[in-house]
């Protein structure tokens, strides 16, 4: 068998398996970004979901996207994927399935942090599977299956647009109809801070997920040929070290104190800024791409707040704002050697062709996974007579309402045993 072959397969395995591995990122991520008394809840269902959306790209998802016989939507074949299709691209057709597959994961991860803290886990279960039909699919085809967007040139390499932004608009559908958490807003509008139980989970969550981004964006390139890889991976780690340089500095600045859950947004919203340019851009664009999504990334979290709209995780800002940042970006940035998708920027003689395509794809993106998952959460809010658990299930937390143990045992059932005893 040609090594070339075997060395693709396995850089592209190693690269799913980062990928995979960033879901441990986003569960201390978003357990150490909310209170104690949900954290095993938070573990368990992102657990679940991957679970249930690799059941749902196996069964359809993978057809959906990369399938033959396409409409404007979705391609219709490759259903129930047997690990023989796709043959000629230059490694496993298995190894590229779970690679995407991956992707599929992280998309619906992003998406349920909108949900955090206060929905019901039937809801988490329903919108798994409907969203990792009908909502991901649909635009990864568009972009990355050869569907219409791609036709245009659309450029986003590994998923500002197909995995970010979809999870955040996805995420935007479930905040406004599960409205705020209790205590979140005053009378007056004003917003409370709704402190996370632990920072260093958090610190180690955007680390994991840092170092699982290698497999995000430098396994996108699907070979080891040339090396080119390397530059993928270098262009991304500036972008994220400058996202948090900006967003402390930012903090520093506005608050007078610079914020620690600031700086690890800004790392977080580099590396989904770059995420669609890294292929395309010198490495000098890379840093104001991240130095810029850093910043993006202070201001989206307030503009969403005083909008009264509840993101316990930021996804908003960090997946949303940044993925339409970074999207955008390769239509300034993209230089004529490395834009092998689409045309050059306007910094490098392109003029506005590109930058218009690439709002084009993010506006009809965007728009396309907060019109279908507002439709799915709507039809779900009626069939389970509401979308979210009850007041006293909030309060008490959702380790216990929704699965009858703690995830911090030692912790709550000391306070339970001391007020049986006194």
């Amino acid at each position: 068998m040609d090594a070339t072959f075997l060395m693709n397969s396995l850089w592209v395995m190693l690269g799913a398996i980062l990928v995979i591995f960033m879901l441990g990122g986003f569960i201390m991520l978003e357990a150490g970004s909310t209170r104690m008394k949900n954290a095993g809840h938070i573990a368990g269902k992102t657990i679940f979901t991957f679970g249930l959306s690799s059941l749902v790209f196996w069964a359809v998802g993978f057809g959906f996207i990369f399938g033959g016989n396409a409409n404007i939507l979705v391609g219709l074949t490759n259903f129930f994927y047997s690990g023989a299709e796709l043959k000629g691209m230059g490694l496993s057709s298995s190894v590229f399935f779970v690679f995407q597959l991956a992707f599929a994961g992280i998309a619906i991860t992003i998406a349920l942090g909108g949900f955090a803290e206060r929905a019901k886990l039937s809801v988490y279960l329903i919108f798994t599977v409907l969203f990792s039909a009908i909502v991901y699919p649909v635009v990864a085809h568009w972009i990355w299956g050869g569907g219409w967007l791609a036709e245009h040139g659309k450029q986003d390499f590994a998923g500002s647009t197909v995995v970010h932004l979809t999870g955040a608009m996805a995420a935007l559908a479930a905040t406004i109809l599960l409205k705020p958490r209790i205590g979140k807003f005053n009378k007056d509008g004003s917003a409370n801070n709704i402190y996370g139980h632990n920072q260093v989970y958090t610190a180690l969550g955007v680390l994991i997920l840092w170092v699982g981004w290698f497999g995000f964006n430098a396994g996108s390139t699907l070979t080891v040929e040339d090396g080119f890889f390397g530059f993928v991976a270098l262009n991304t780690n500036l972008a994220a070290g400058a996202g948090a340089v900006s967003a402390l500095i930012i903090s520093w600045v506005v608050m007078g104190k610079s914020d620690v859950p600031t700086m690890l947004n800004g790392a977080l919203a580099g590396l989904v800024a770059i995420t669609a340019s890294c292929a395309f851009v010198d490495t000098w664009a890379a840093v104001v791409i991240g130095f810029v999504a850093g910043i993006l990334v202070f201001y989206s979290v307030r503009f969403f707040e005083k909008r009264k709209i509840d993101d316990p995780i930021f996804a908003l800002s960090v997946h949303g704002a940044a993925g339409v940042w970074g999207t955008l970006s390769t239509g300034f940035f993209a230089t004529p050697e490395l834009a092998a998708v689409g045309k050059p920027g306007l910094f490098y003689g392109g003029g506005f062709e590109q930058l218009g395509v690439q709002f084009m794809g993010v506006a009809v993106s965007g728009l396309y996974a907060f019109a279908v998952s507002f439709i799915i959460l709507a039809a779900a809010k009626k069939v389970l007579g509401g979308l979210r658990v009850t007041e006293e299930e909030e309060i008490m937390g959702l380790d216990l309402s929704e699965h009858g143990s703690y995830g911090y045992p030692e912790v709550f059932m000391a306070d339970e045993n001391k007020s049986l005893s006194s």
